[in-house]
């Protein structure tokens, strides 16, 4: 039965001189990469990680994150993925929450995390540096462990969006059907070069990307993160065939006063989630990059990740619509409260059944019986879709907001207030109102230069939605808090205008 490094093992042996991992000047042919593995695989058990332990794995992307991924997943061990960017207190949640003994970390996480103060529930904490040199003295065989598809995997927690992370259960078949679908989707072949650009601790960058590309002998690139210029040179030089990442950096690249002069020949595809690309860069993209298939993917963690997606011709038809179809071996409907499906244009919940959908929230009983039903998964996303299939998510179930007994999809206000030319970013929220039970909030980052009034903020959106769901609020930020995967913490939002009794204008 397959299983996730056994994915690495199977490319070994059939394409074992294969390109697998370039990470600066570390170059590994898949041989290379299967035995190294196994180094860092003896390492962790003679540490005493065993099969069914958790582990917590803090870095940033790099060629250590990866190998000591799949390393522990060869000795049986449950990965959960941290962000590097984590305070002491949300590591130490991550910790008690997973109940993991250990933890893998890259330098820079192990110069601020007090090894003292996390003892007492991690009784392994191993820097990637360290990892690495102990590895060089390991054994290149495979640990004399029985890892089955059936066995637990990963602990992915969710990006708190709306409150505290939950963990979300994968085991070996649902990220391997994660890697069959997006191969499916994308169109893979065994030449490609894939850029690991977009955080590897992130579900749609771990278990789509990386899994993908070990299944077909691609080259994964690694780059510590994004920067423009940077991810241009390593696109250009690399030969990257295969990007993804949110709107945000396509638009950044596009900027770039060298995008015009680089050789991108080599790319094939671009796959962006979190958001909708907007439609002018979407013909701006197209324009300068007449080869290159943008593909939109839209889904969210619990879903392994899975949900829907757009083509290249949806993409270009319907830039904000959120996909039009079912990832592959995923169904998808849009349903009432009552589970039944909502006429063309109503707002229902968009609900997804298949392989990848997780086992469940880590410990957590209550509420995963509450997120599946019936093998369903209730994602909390709030959509409506058309007669041509495609389907546009307008907001988290938790997020709409009632004002005056009337319903309001802060994606659709947000979309009319990012129009505006002095918006340089925004989010809606719903606020507190004695008469209306909730006002509408926009809480905008200026433009360069700009300062935006909620009277012409207004005036703008009227000419996009209705008189009741514009604004009546204003909030300007210096900026919106996102978290890693580019989406918007609502609930970091109304904790600030709460906590400092913040006045709108």
């Amino acid at each position: 039965m397959p299983t996730i490094p056994g994915i690495v093992a199977t490319a070994a042996h059939r394409t074992p001189d294969a390109e697998a991992l370039v990470d600066g000047d570390l170059r590994l042919t898949y041989a290379q990469f299967d035995a190294r593995i196994n180094q860092y695989a003896d390492v962790l058990q003679a540490q005493g990680v065993a099969h069914g332990d958790r582990v917590l794995l803090m870095s940033g992307n790099s060629s250590g994150f990866i190998l000591a991924y799949f390393a522990a997943l060869r000795v049986g061990a449950i990965v959960v993925p941290v962000g590097p960017a984590s305070a002491p207190p949300e590591l130490m949640h991550l910790a008690q929450d997973s109940g993991a003994t250990t933890l893998l970390l890259d330098d820079a996480c192990a110069a601020r995390v007090d090894r003292d103060a996390v003892a007492p529930q991690l009784r392994i904490v191993l820097a990637l540096s360290e990892l690495a040199d102990l590895a060089d003295g390991a054994t290149a065989q495979a640990p004399a462990v029985t890892v089955r598809e059936t066995d637990d995997a990963l602990i992915l927690y969710t990006s708190g969006t709306t409150g505290r992370p939950k963990g979300v259960l994968l085991d070996h078949h649902r990220v391997i059907w994660v890697g069959v679908n997006a191969m499916l989707l994308v169109g893979q072949r065994q030449e490609w070069r894939v850029l690991h650009c977009a955080p590897l601790y992130h579900a749609a960058q771990l278990t789509m990307m990386l899994t993908t590309g070990s299944m077909l002998s691609a080259a994964h690139v690694v780059v510590p993160g994004f920067e423009p210029g940077a991810t241009l040179d390593v696109l250009e030089r690399e030969r990257i065939t295969l990007f993804f990442g949110v709107p945000t950096m396509y638009q950044m690249m596009l900027r770039h006063p060298g995008f015009a002069t680089r050789d991108l020949s080599a790319l094939r595809v671009g796959v962006f989630g979190a958001a909708p690309m907007p439609g002018h860069i979407v013909r701006e993209l197209t324009s300068a990059l007449p080869d290159v298939e943008l593909l939109q993917a839209c889904g969210q963690t619990e879903g392994g990740p899975g949900g829907i997606y757009a083509s290249f011709a949806d993409v270009c038809a319907r830039p904000d619509a959120s996909g039009r179809l079912p990832l592959p071996n995923l169904e998808a409907r849009v349903v009432d409260e009552a589970d039944e499906h909502v006429g063309f244009g109503e707002v229902g919940e968009l609900v997804l059944r298949g392989e990848t959908i997780m086992k469940g929230y880590w410990n957590r009983p209550a509420e995963t019986a509450e997120a599946l039903r019936d093998g369903w998964l209730r994602t909390g996303d709030m959509a409506r879709y058309d007669e041509g299939g495609h389907v546009t998510l307008v907001d988290r179930k938790k997020d709409m907001i009632i004002t005056g007994g009337r319903n309001v999809y802060s994606v659709e206000v947000e979309q009319a207030v990012a129009s505006h030319p002095a918006v340089a970013d925004c989010a809606v929220v719903g606020v507190p109102h004695e008469d209306y039970g909730e006002s509408i909030l926009a809480v905008v980052a200026a433009a360069p230069g700009a300062t935006p009034d909620l009277e012409s903020l207004r005036a703008h959106c009227l000419e996009h939605i209705s008189r009741y769901k514009a604004p009546h609020q204003l909030l300007l930020v210096d900026t919106i808090p996102r978290n890693a995967s580019g989406k918007v913490l609502k609930h970091v939002l109304r904790e600030q205008v709460a906590r400092d009794a913040l006045v709108p204008g």
